[in-house]
């Protein structure tokens, strides 16, 4: 069965336009979710909203919307003044113009959706629109509302489709600054340093996101599994914490040697030796041939 578009309108390049239908790219539904329960009877629990200074039970029809000017103090804002604001969607992709790719900040990146042309008829438009973009390397920036909001959208060619990923407003990232301003800038060795890259050349590899493995929720459903067939579960025993006095360099010499690295970085700079003493005897060579032909 086809999953259900969570959105359906029309994806326009100027005067080109074709319908189009959107999907969420991602999904939690795999995901262990627990409910919280009465322990003595076993049922499960209903949230209640509480008045924070009177400790009165809120029923729904009492319940607004404020905004906190100030500690303590809110001005509500009714449904229909929401509405004032709320951008209407005219279930369009709107593309405004095209980046190169390399350009995307991932920091902006916010949730993925695929695009697929919505019938037969959209098929040519969108293969056109798909294919221009892939010969340029460009991504599309594009305006959508949705759930009452605009969003911007980065467009890109994604195998026989497209995908679609909201974008975050600047207002909505912190700034690195107040972050990195207070890494110091030690002074490193170049010897570390190729220590280091040597390392990174052993665990190179290819991105592959099938060799991804969630732990953490394969070890919650073997828990739920263990409980749910009466059987006991026994806490771990707590792992001693290494200590935080290191040598920087012995650590990569460690971590070079544990990946199989030390022969062959030994072989490396032996291979180089024996080169460069190479370069030198025919230096030599040449030398002593001038001197004798002077």
């Amino acid at each position: 069965m086809a999953p259900r578009a969570y959105w359906k309108g029309t994806l326009k390049l100027s005067l080109v336009s074709c319908p189009v239908v959107l999907y969420p790219a991602t999904t939690a539904a795999e995901k262990t979710r627990f409910h919280l329960i009465n322990r003595e009877t076993g049922n499960r629990l209903k949230q209640q909203m509480i008045d924070s200074e009177t400790g009165d039970i809120v029923e729904s029809d009492q319940k607004g919307r404020g905004y906190e000017l100030r500690k303590g103090k809110y001005v509500e804002i009714e449904p229909e003044e929401l509405e004032a604001v709320q951008i209407e969607s005219n279930h369009t992709i709107d593309i405004e113009s095209f980046v190169p790719s390399e350009e995307v900040d991932q920091r902006f990146l916010n949730h993925p959706y695929y695009i697929a042309p919505d019938g037969k008829a959209a098929v040519d438009a969108f293969a056109v629109i798909r294919d221009a973009m892939k010969d340029q390397d460009r991504v599309a920036l594009a305006k959508i509302v949705l759930t009452n909001r605009e969003h911007v959208m980065a467009i890109e060619p994604r195998g026989k489709g497209l995908l679609g990923t909201t974008l975050r407003f600047p207002y909505e990232l912190r700034d690195e600054d107040q972050f990195f301003d207070d890494i110091k800038s030690p002074k490193i060795t170049k010897d570390m340093v190729e220590l280091a890259g040597h390392i990174l050349q052993s665990k190179a590899a290819h991105f592959d996101p099938s060799k991804f493995k969630d732990e953490y929720e394969n070890a919650l459903k073997a828990l739920v599994k263990r409980k749910a067939s009466g059987k006991t579960i026994e806490l771990p025993e707590p792992e001693e914490r290494p200590s935080n006095v290191i040598n920087l360099m012995d650590a990569l010499k460690q971590s070079l040697k544990g990946r199989g690295g030390g022969k062959k970085t030994a072989k490396s700079h032996a291979r180089r030796a024996t080169g460069r003493r190479k370069t030198a005897k025919k230096a030599h060579r040449s030398t002593a041939r001038h001197r004798k032909a002077g």
